[in-house]
This record gives C-alpha cells, structure tokens and sequence, in this order.
C-alpha cells in the first residue's frame, strides 16, 4: 500500500519540456517537494519522496517507455481520479492505485517502483470496468408498458455514477451516456411508463435543492428530452417518491409518495396534458415504516399495478395489490426477512423473458455470503411468479459497487 504524507515547500531547479503534456524534470534532490507538481498535472518521482528526477502529465499514458517501474513518489494535482497501473495499457489484473486528487504538498510513496500506465477517469470504477454496469436481459413476449426505454423489448436499466452522469443500459451488456453532469443534484429518480403521453416511457427526478419536480421525457430511443417541471415545489417533504402505473385506470402513468410528516401514502394521478393532477389518500398513516416502494407493475395478474413495500423493522417485503377502485388492496408476504441488505430496488420490467415482472436488487453492505457479511455491489435477480411471489434470488453479477443510484 502506498503511503500518503505531506512535505515542506522547497524549490525546484530543472528545465521541463513542454508541447506534449509530458515532461521530465532534473530535480535538486535536497530541495524538491511534492509543491513542486503544477495544478493540473500528476508528478512522479524517481525518489521516494519526491526526489530524484520529476516526469509530468496531465494526459493518460499507456505506456511511460523510459519511465517504466521508475517511479517511487508521485502526486495527482488533477481533478480527475488516477488509475495508477502495474501493467502497460491500463490492464487492471496485474494491480493499480485508485489516487483522488491530492491537496497541495501531499505526496504518495512506495520503495519499489511498479508504475507502467496510468489513466484520469472520473469514478474509481473506472480504472477497471466501464463506469455503467453490466446489464443483460432477455426479450419479453409482450410489452408491459414499462422498463423499456427504447422499445425492443428488452428491460433497459438506468444508472447513476457518482460523478453525477447518467448511463443507459439497453439490456445486452453495454451502456451510454445519456446524462453529461449534474445528476447528483437530484434526491430521487423514478421511472414507469409514459408520463407525457406520447407513448414512450419517460424520468421524473425531485431536485434536492427546489424541491422541485422534474419530468424528463424519453425520445424512444433510450435518451431523454427537454425537462418538463411538473412539481413546483414541497417535494422535498415527500419520500420514497414511486413512479407506479396506471392505479386509476384512466391509461395514463401515476406516482406515489410518503408523506414525511404524516406517514400517509399519496397518489398523484397522470393527466392528459402530462402533469400530475390532484393528490388522492391511498394510505392513512403508518407508511413511514417503509423504507422502500417498488411500482412492480401487474405481478399478480389483478389488471392493475402492483405495489412492493420494505418494512425498516424486519426486512420484510409485502406485496400490496392494486385495485379496480385505483386503491390498494390488503397487503400479502412475499419476503420473509433480509430484505434490508438491499441498496436498491430495479423494478424494469421482464427481464427473465416470461412475460412476467421480475425485480432486481443490489446489495448493501450487509449482504451475507457464506456466512460473512460485506458483500455490497452484487445484483440479485428474482423472477416473477403469476401469483405475485418471487422466486429465489439469484447472484448475477458481483460489479454493480461504486454507482450512485438505478431506476
């Protein structure tokens, strides 16, 4: 592991050779210091601490030729996070050193000198898969109406990292930015089927800051448009914001939300002009108790859309039906316990290719495999049965760790 420790300001004496965003210094190993490193580049140095010879880049390098298991010290004066490999074009299996950017006078050391590529990304997972995960779905006979962006079929999965961009994956293992910056402004993301009424599933968002909220539509083709607001304000004092389905049955997608103080269930009902029309009471009170909402669509084939709810107290997942009367029926068990391993809750559809809505998590900490805890970032899959249960969890994909955020 390499050491992180700070060193007095001193001065450099050397030449650096400019035009291609690296150099080489000549250093006078009694006086240089990490300070020596421009903002804006990462350093290396031939000595441990900071002496010796300086190299400089603010590009990624695949190859450091010369400079190849010569660098025992270095500082990233960047804003970009750098992969710092022991292997030559950026392999990540031989090892690497995710550095954050470093304050000034920082420096990190190592006695032996293993540097052979180093690459600036914006996430850490980066420095050795791409920034999205990795999502595969297979083909639904029929389509539900909702998971599916882009209209194949195929259950989509929107990821946000936490550099704040957006990733959209298309079900067949590959993903692309459809959301540049600023995503992490928003305190909740939801999504299930068509808001704005013209037959594509859109995004609605609650902007942390305002309160507001946002819809933002989908083009058909996994992207999104121009945001909508559809929320003014006072959202902010609403939880577990759900994008649900048609509960009313008038063809148009609806939301639902806990009301913080009160603990009631609220439904906001879609309308023709793509705006949500006037609230409607779903659930009196004691709805606090649950730290997660599922719009799992019709999974017990009642017609309506069908609600998965997380107890904070047991870990229990209860299915609440939906009913011809745009409410919820009486609650049934579907998860005995351990439920509260979860991080996130995917509710996009069929993706097991049955015609039926399955439901995909991802772990948090808490999650037990062979007896040990700690085992966060894994996506567990459970198909859908007709009768609104869950078949057993099945382990996916163990990479789903370092993102900030699914619907």
């Amino acid at each position: 592991m390499r050491n992180r420790f700070n060193r007095g300001v001193a001065t450099l004496v050397g030449l650096a050779l400019a035009g291609t965003g690296l150099a080489t210094v000549n250093a006078a190993p009694a006086v240089a210091s990490s300070y020596d490193c421009p903002a804006g580049y990462f350093c290396g140095w031939t000595g441990e601490s900071a002496n010796g010879s300086m190299w400089k880049t603010n590009k990624s390098v695949a190859d450091l030729g010369s400079w190849d298991n010569k660098i025992r010290s270095y500082v990233n004066r960047t804003t970009s996070i750098a992969c710092v490999y022991e292997d030559k074009d950026y392999v990540p299996w031989g090892g690497y050193w995710a550095q954050e950017p470093n304050s000034p006078g920082e420096l990190n050391g190592d006695p032996v000198a293993t540097t052979s590529s180093i690459k600036f990304v914006r996430t850490e997972r980066e420095c050795s898969r791409p920034a999205y995960p990795s999502w595969v779905s297979e083909t639904s006979p029929t389509a539900l109406g909702f998971g599916d962006m882009n209209g194949d079929r195929k259950a989509d999965v929107i990821t946000r990292d936490e550099a704040g961009r957006l990733w959209f994956s298309p079900g067949d293992d590959t993903g692309r930015l459809i959301g540049t910056a600023g995503w992490n402004g928003m305190s909740a993301l939801t999504r299930h089927g068509d808001f704005s009424r013209d037959g594509r599933e859109d995004l609605i968002a609650r902007e942390a800051s305002t309160g507001k909220l946002w819809l933002y539509p989908g083009t058909g083709t996994g992207s999104l448009g121009t945001r909508e607001l559809i929320g003014s304000g006072g959202w902010n004092g609403m939880s577990q914001i759900t994008a649900f389905g048609d509960l009313t049955g008038d063809g148009r997608s609806d939301l639902i939300a806990i009301e913080k103080a009160t603990g009631k269930l609220w439904l906001y009902p879609g309308t023709s002009t793509g705006t949500l029309g006037t609230r409607k009471l779903i659930g009196t009170g004691g709805w606090n108790t649950m730290n997660a909402l599922v719009g799992m669509g019709d999974v017990d084939g009642g017609g309506r859309p069908d609600l998965y709810a997380r107890e904070a107290s047991t870990g229990k997942l209860w299915l609440y039906p939906g009913t011809s009367t745009g409410t919820l029926g009486t609650r049934k068990l579907v998860g005995t316990g351990g439920w509260n391993t979860m991080a996130d809750f995917l509710s996009v559809g069929d993706f097991s290719g049955d015609g039926r809505p399955d439901l995909a998590t991802v772990t948090n900490d808490r999650y037990v495999i062979d007896g040990s805890a700690g085992h966060l970032g894994w996506l567990v899959t459970y198909q859908g049965r007709a009768t609104g249960a869950l078949a057993a969890g099945q382990r996916a994909d163990g990479e789903w760790w370092g993102l900030n955020g699914f619907c």
